[in-house]
């Protein structure tokens, strides 16, 4: 699989990554021994960056990795975690308990080290906090040696921008922004290439809004949103192809976007992954998504405190 280096780090990453929020149960059951044979399919179909958060199943992400990361070569992945939100309302991002997190993270995943650590949607608390206190005692932790590199992660464009101006970090990522629908991630590459600072991108499906499944009541999709993003996808099924196909493929193509993080705890949905990943795009069915999903171009929604995000488009 095609790598591409994170800026301002020693790192190479794919263009896809696992993302291991599934292995905490996140969005529905799963069985054990799949979620298991998930991460090893992952490293075997050759993705090398594991994202994860102790906020992810509260803790049993984190947990599950743990059982199978010490049987899996250290030099063959690259390992990130979260600080900071630890349930739907409970955000902690004090220096204190940085050093916890930390801690407990290394010893849930069996891990001597951390290859990345991010502040976890810290649209939800008050941002001088994150540049004053979080940000600072994340670089202790990597004087420590137990953290290699740090940074954000989140959804507001507003916030991100607000931590680059003010904030040394190392990396940052970025999740249902460098989509089909929504690439305003691309107002970032500038401010990250003037930086230094790594760009990573997160779930190219937009929580199912780009795949032909149901989408889950909690999806914050206006009902307009939702008729024509069906639309799109029912063009592409007339034309023989998954939307989710073409909506992988979309995000992991330019190469601003360091990588992409997307998982599942279904060992044969991540194997289609690559193996979409691998497959030439439609370039011509692209053009056609793009301009029936044009009226919705770059909607988005408030996520956190209202300060932190910019103004909806109406």
């Amino acid at each position: 699989m095609e790598k591409r280096h994170l800026q301002n780090t020693d790192m190479d990453l794919t263009a896809l990554s696992f993302g291991a929020s599934s292995l905490g149960a996140e969005f529905r059951k799963v069985d054990i021994a799949e979620a298991l044979k998930s991460v090893h399919v992952a490293i075997d179909r050759g993705m090398n960056f594991i994202d994860t958060s102790p906020f992810y199943g509260r803790g049993m992400s984190e947990v599950l990795l743990g059982q199978v990361l010490p049987d899996i070569p250290r030099d063959s992945y690259y390992l990130g975690t979260k600080l900071g939100r630890y349930a739907g309302q409970h955000f902690d991002f004090s220096a204190k308990r940085v050093e916890e997190s930390v801690d407990i993270s290394l010893e849930r995943m069996r891990q001597d080290h951390l290859d990345i650590v991010l502040c976890h949607d810290l649209e939800f608390v008050e941002m001088s906090q994150i540049v004053e206190e979080t940000i600072p005692a994340l670089r202790k932790q990597v004087e420590k040696g137990k953290v290699r590199y740090i940074g954000v992660s989140g959804y507001p464009m507003k916030m991100f921008k607000y931590i680059l101006a003010n904030a040394d970090i190392d990396v940052l990522l970025t999740y249902n922004h460098y989509t089909l629908q929504n690439d305003m991630a691309l107002e970032l590459v500038p401010i990250c290439k003037e930086k230094s600072v790594g760009l990573m991108n997160a779930a190219p499906f937009s929580a199912r809004l780009l795949t032909s499944a149901p989408l889950p009541e909690w999806h914050k999709a206006t009902p307009e949103v939702r008729e024509i993003a069906k639309k799109a996808s029912d063009h592409c099924t007339a034309a023989g192809i998954d939307i989710a196909q073409l909506a992988l493929q979309f995000s992991i193509a330019n190469p601003d976007m360091t990588t992409c993080v997307t998982g599942s705890a279904n060992p044969g949905r991540v194997a289609q992954w690559v193996d979409w990943a691998e497959t030439p795009m439609d370039e011509l069915l692209l053009a056609e998504v793009l301009e029936i999903l044009k009226p919705i171009h770059n909607w988005f929604y408030i996520e956190g405190r209202p300060e932190n995000n910019d103004e909806p488009v109406v």
